[in-house]
């Protein structure tokens, strides 16, 4: 008779039906009365934890044997038997714990729940890399575990934990790319760098749109402030290598040569310059008196119907404010030609040029984590700590549900705009 084996997975077991809340009181109350502590050194949930994984590993040589500890051999002998017991000292997320883990005579048997040579569970783990994440340092992160914790894992151990995302991040900023994006924003964040002398140095993130409207960051890149054509002709042709064969729009706040290398890989592509960021570089050439009066001349020319208007509309502005603050009217006449393409599209599209809500979140949970470290001692540092804090971004996906409902109407103003460009990505 042949034995039919089933994929299918056993039902996962209520929480409430496993853990008996008569026995949890019983427990307290045996605590109580013996004068021990919930947490910390010799408290309930380091005795608990104890036990339990103690219990797990005499399950698993029990496995691994196939007998019980004791039990008799039918025919009197055995070849791997217990051998007794190993004290090891893991960290948990409730502290240390001193446990006992058993033995085989024979030296084969690998525990699974504490594996051989580990010192921490996988929840100190994720616990650094979320502390790395907003920005602690490593001395910090010592110290919080062990007040927090009474944890005490050293910042070796801590440099350790964190140097592990180096492979993560490696493989994805090679992950393949979708084939068409609706519009690409580039933008970038300065940190500091520790390499001879403090250094300013941006770090570049290209924060792109999918074809379902989804936010997607395609990579990070670190420059030296000084980026032209050939810098980005290289990150836009890794970009486009990686699959990304079509970008409909490309935003970004006049960096130089950025838009000879866009033509020079995507031709169809329009670069636009972001007009919120185009009003930000204006207000540092003016009086913050003059702030909002310069906000309010603008407005009428990224707000104009065409572009013809938007241009009457700007030599009125010239007219007004040309001669107080010549360098404003010489940033705009340089930012011309990437400025005025968004002028010919649906009022969606418009909206989306003239907000910087799709970066300024990811931005402002990167700031916090630059600024907490203060500068970094390598590039590579500084890249592992923007890595975290990108990857830390909704981790409850209420945003990437937001995402999808803002986008959908200008998702349909680009399709109809772009000639069914978007629609091939969606076939």
């Amino acid at each position: 008779m042949t034995d039919v084996v089933s994929d299918t997975k056993a039902p996962e077991v209520p929480v409430d039906e496993v853990v008996d809340d008569a026995l949890i009181q019983q427990l307290m109350a045996r605590a109580k009365d013996g004068g021990m502590k919930l947490a910390g050194e010799g408290g309930l949930l380091q005795q608990l934890t104890k036990k339990l994984l103690e219990s797990a590993l005499e399950g698993e040589i029990t496995d691994h044997l196939g007998h019980e500890n004791g039990e008799r051999a039918e025919d009197g002998r055995r070849e791997n038997y217990r051998n007794g017991h190993r004290a090891k000292t893991v960290t948990t997320e409730i502290g240390t714990v001193e446990i006992e883990v058993p033995r085989d005579r024979a030296g084969t048997f690998e525990p699974m729940m504490v594996k051989k040579r580990q010192k921490r569970l996988a929840g100190i783990d994720e616990m650094v890399l979320s502390l790395s994440a907003k920005g602690l340092t490593h001395g910090e992160i010592s110290a919080h575990l062990a007040e927090v914790y009474g944890a005490n894992v050293s910042k070796q151990t801590i440099s350790t934990i964190t140097d592990s995302v180096v492979a993560g991040m490696t493989e994805w900023q090679n992950r393949p790319l979708d084939a068409v994006y609706p519009v690409v924003f580039i933008d970038c964040v300065n940190v500091k760098i520790r390499e001879g002398q403090v250094a300013n140095r941006p770090v570049y993130m290209a924060v792109a749109v999918t074809a379902e409207g989804h936010r997607d960051i395609l990579g990070l890149w670190v420059g030296d402030g000084g980026e032209g054509a050939k810098y980005w002709l290289q990150v836009l042709t890794e970009i486009k290598n990686r699959g990304a064969a079509d970008v409909l729009m490309l935003v970004c706040d006049g960096l130089t040569g950025l838009p000879d290398a866009v033509n020079a890989v995507w031709p169809a592509t329009i670069v636009q310059t972001c007009v919120v960021h185009l009003l930000r570089n204006s207000f540092k050439y003016c009086g913050r008196q003059d702030w909002e009066k310069i906000a309010r001349g603008l407005k009428p020319v990224y707000t104009a119907p065409t572009e013809e208007a938007a241009l009457e509309r700007f030599m009125e502005f010239a007219e007004v404010w040309g001669k107080k603050y010549p360098a404003i009217v010489r940033l705009w006449e340089s930012s011309w030609s990437e400025f005025v393409p968004f002028l010919r599209f649906d009022v969606e599209i418009r909206r989306i040029v003239c907000t910087t809500n799709a970066i300024e979140s990811i931005n402002a949970r990167i700031r916090k984590a630059v600024r907490a470290r203060g500068h970094f001692p390598t590039e590579q540092a500084a890249l592992e700590c923007v890595y975290l804090a990108v990857m830390s971004l909704d981790p409850t996906g209420t945003g990437r549900r937001r995402w999808a409902i803002r986008w959908k109407p200008a998702l349909q103003a680009f399709d109809i705009t772009f000639d069914g460009r978007l629609s091939a990505a969606r076939r």
